[in-house]
């Protein structure tokens, strides 16, 4: 009995003496924390009497090695596997880490503010364990006449817009379809389209109307009414394509006034001259006596006078009045200025008779006349002279 109590004492006093030089810490796992009493040296030491198995990925604090101290606080974390897919490609990192911007990181993933990640960059990871990084590229957008480059992701036309605040109205077009995705060669092109009225007032052109007048001599034409434009308006539609016109359509049209016809009187006169010869009269180079009872009665002036023949430099043979000198070589015609002597009148000229005023010339202007005669020989014979002439009717 004495052998067993003394051995049962150095047993007790053993284990007294086993637990009493036991160090108490406190260890934390996976957040998870507990006190411990251990005669482990060291915290690798104490991870695997807990039966910790620590990959090269977990979070240890203190480090492995370092010695166990009376309340020495000790972490482990286990490290998780994280999917990263940029683009469709996929990488995998084991992290403690729980922030997305830190995993991105001690992956090596560089991203921009353009780029379009899943959980965002100051989000955790989530349950999930998954990281999906869509990389942006720039793509040009032509919006109306501006031309620029503009990040974007592999998303579709419709988002693209959304994304980059563009607006369209019901008139604006886009080059492609709205489901199209966006491709770092694509070209978005936006026709900014408008539509405006405007009301413009114009001009109606008045017609002219002509009547034949037997009063006046053939070839002459007297305006009887002035014509007077109308005007018109008229409501129209204009549509504009980034800015400049392409199309302008009349809705509606009113007259606000109408247009008044000119009247053009046109003479249809013809006159016909006596065919009086040459010798029926003085001959020209002998004037007629101003005391001649002959001479008739009508407003007398003095004139300066040539003469001309059918055939002259520039003659046609008819005259202003419609008279064939050629076929009629023998009339008594004479050329003057219609502001003096109004063509159609009946005179007398001295040295030459009676005459028909039925012809005009470039050269006769104010108190000139030209008196026709057959022949080149008689019109050099007359020359030039100062004559009395008589507006008979």
């Amino acid at each position: 009995m004495t052998i067993v109590t003394l051995l049962v004492f150095l047993a007790v006093v053993s284990f007294v003496l086993f637990e009493g030089t036991k160090k108490t810490v406190s260890l934390t796992v996976n957040g998870q924390q507990q006190e411990l009493a251990t005669h482990a040296d060291t915290v690798g030491e104490l991870l695997e009497e807990q039966e910790i198995d620590v990959a090269e990925a977990d979070h240890v604090y203190p480090s492995l090695n370092t010695s166990i101290a009376h309340d020495l606080a000790v972490e482990w974390e286990q490290a998780q596997t994280i999917t990263i897919r940029i683009d469709g490609k996929t990488q995998t990192i084991d992290t403690t880490a729980d922030r997305v911007s830190e995993i991105l990181a001690q992956a090596g993933v560089e991203v921009t503010e353009y780029d379009q990640i899943a959980p965002a960059a100051d989000a955790e990871v989530g349950q999930q364990n998954e990281i999906s990084i869509a990389k942006a590229y720039q793509v040009k957008l032509i919006d109306g006449t501006e031309e620029t480059l503009v990040w974007s992701t592999s998303t579709t036309v419709a988002d693209f817009l959304k994304q980059n605040s563009i607006h369209l109205s019901k008139l604006d077009r886009v080059n492609l379809e709205p489901e199209k995705v966006v491709t770092p060669d694509s070209v978005i092109e936006i026709t900014r389209v408008e539509k405006v009225t405007d009301v413009v007032e114009e001009d109606i052109a008045f017609k002219t109307e002509t009547k034949k007048d037997d009063s006046l001599l053939k070839g002459k034409e007297k305006v009887v009414r002035e014509g007077k434009p109308g005007v018109v308006a008229r409501t129209v539609e204009i549509t504009k394509e980034n800015g400049k016109v392409v199309e302008e359509k009349v809705v509606s049209e009113e007259v606000k006034e109408k247009a008044t016809n000119e009247v053009v009187h046109v003479g249809t006169k013809v006159i016909v001259a006596a065919a009086t010869t040459q010798k029926a009269s003085a001959p020209a180079s002998q004037p007629v006596s101003r005391n001649d009872s002959s001479e008739p009665a009508g407003r007398e002036f003095y004139v300066t006078a040539t003469a001309y023949t059918a055939s002259c430099t520039g003659c046609s043979g008819i005259t202003a009045t419609g008279i064939n000198l050629k076929a009629n070589p023998h009339l008594k015609v004479i050329a003057v200025d219609p502001n003096v002597i109004p063509l159609g009148s009946k005179v007398w000229v001295e040295g030459y008779g009676y005459a028909i005023a039925g012809d005009t010339g470039g050269a006769i202007k104010g108190n000139k006349i030209d008196i026709f005669v057959p022949t080149k020989d008689q019109a050099y014979a007359f020359g030039r002279k100062t004559v009395r002439i008589k507006i008979i009717n």
